[in-house]
């Protein structure tokens, strides 16, 4: 399933350069992966401290030619709820987006408020802060492929050296 991508083609201000340097951002048309299957999906913890567990479906990783990083995430809530949503991972801005949420019924719908936020480092809501640091953009640099990615979950975060993320 392709959706429109109406502000995908237009730079935003804060990523235009002087003339001659880089040139603007242009994100790919989404494309939809298909629904996550449970017994595919991939568990990681973000923190301690929350009762939801979390999932990524390693069929869904993608690395886009423009730089982006598009997964599904599931988020199961300690009653058992899922909460299924695709988005995106942009490691030279250090932000995340929302295209579409999980219905219960197998379908995608687009996400209303799609567009790039910064991830903030936060007690709670850790999700995307971890999947930035840990497993899509490790030193700040976008992972080289998904079976790089999908290896991260499935064996471990390689240890760091020198003072970590920030």
């Amino acid at each position: 399933m392709l959706l429109p991508a109406s502000t995908a083609a237009q730079p935003r201000p804060d990523q235009e350069e002087e003339a001659g340097s880089k040139k603007p951002w242009i994100e790919l048309e989404l494309k939809l992966p298909p629904f996550p299957k449970p017994e595919n999906l991939l568990q990681f913890e973000p923190s301690a401290a929350s009762s939801s567990r979390f999932y990524i479906d390693p069929g869904s990783i993608s690395i886009g030619s423009d730089g982006a990083v598009r997964y599904t995430l599931v988020v199961r809530s300690s009653s058992g709820a899922d909460n299924v949503s695709y988005e995106g991972i942009r490691c030279e801005t250090r932000e995340q987006k929302y295209y579409a949420f999980g219905g219960r019924d197998g379908t995608w719908s687009k996400a209303r408020l799609s567009e790039w936020r910064r991830i903030e480092y936060k007690d709670i809501n850790r999700q995307h802060a971890v999947l930035y640091a840990d497993y899509f953009c490790p030193d700040r640099t976008l992972i080289k492929s998904s079976r790089d990615a999908v290896n991260r979950f499935k064996y471990g975060v390689p240890p760091r050296f020198g003072t970590g993320t920030s």
